[in-house]
């Protein structure tokens, strides 16, 4: 079984990553002292579940982490810097802290560090989470010792539900739009004047007109969804948006 260990003190390691063309190493105290830290650590860069799930929905609530004040999320990985930095780059996760454990140090010190021979991967790290102060490991939440890759408890809504149990969840707003649609400059406009972040979806880069119509039911853009309803265009947004500031 892991040892949960809330109440220890993390390990102290030197992380020997890369920015630009230089080699600048990091230590468990520049992470972690006199800080509020949240890390979740996965078993490796660029597989399936780490990159659809664990990695995008950390790093969408950063801000609402930040909010109850935590100064900063990292992912760990037994992997190095630069499968860490190329991972962070195709995940647009500008929100989190990449950290590059590659030979195992910090992983093997959390008592974390498992085999994964049989999928080819060495050793590697078990899927966790921790919140951790000023070096010291508040909370853990450590997946269930089973056969596969299990992840249920180790994700960013259970470390907010710990963290700030009646935090207000950001909301997810996805905006269907075409490159040169002036009601959708609008649309936009009057999300961002709200404070609402969206992902943006473009006409023949993202989606085609099939796709607009079998999701949204429409021949025309902008089509905005929040939270997997359909808002609608540029004025229903502005509705929408005086419903919800007034709610």
């Amino acid at each position: 079984m892991f040892e949960n260990r809330i109440g220890s003190r993390v390990p102290q390691v030197t992380f020997h990553t890369r920015r630009g063309h230089e080699w600048v190493d990091v230590t468990t105290d520049d992470i972690f002292k006199g800080k509020t830290v949240i890390v979740f650590s996965l078993p490796g860069a660029f597989t399936p579940t780490c990159s659809s799930s664990h990695v995008p929905r950390y790093n969408q609530l950063v801000p609402t982490f930040k909010k109850h004040g935590v100064d900063e999320v990292v992912c760990m990985s037994v992997n190095d810097t630069f499968v860490m930095n190329e991972w962070k780059k195709a995940q647009h996760a500008d929100n989190v802290t990449f950290i590059p454990d590659g030979n195992g140090e910090f992983t093997d010190g959390m008592g974390m560090l498992v085999d994964k021979d049989d999928l080819g991967f060495g050793k590697r790290s078990w899927r966790y989470s921790m919140l951790v102060r000023d070096g010291v490991v508040e909370q853990m939440f450590i997946e269930p010792e089973v056969e596969g890759d299990p992840y249920g408890v180790s994700d960013a809504d259970t470390m907010l539900a710990h963290l700030a149990p009646e935090a207000d969840k950001p909301l997810d707003v996805t905006i269907m739009t075409r490159d040169g649609c002036p009601f959708c400059v609008k649309a936009k406009e009057a999300l961002r004047n709200a404070g609402i972040a969206y992902e943006e979806l473009v006409l023949n880069r993202d989606y085609t007109e099939q796709t607009l119509r079998a999701v949204a039911n429409a021949a025309t853009v902008p089509q905005v969804f929040v939270n997997g309803k359909l808002i609608g265009g540029s004025d229903a947004v502005e509705v929408w948006l005086k419903d919800h500031h007034a709610a």
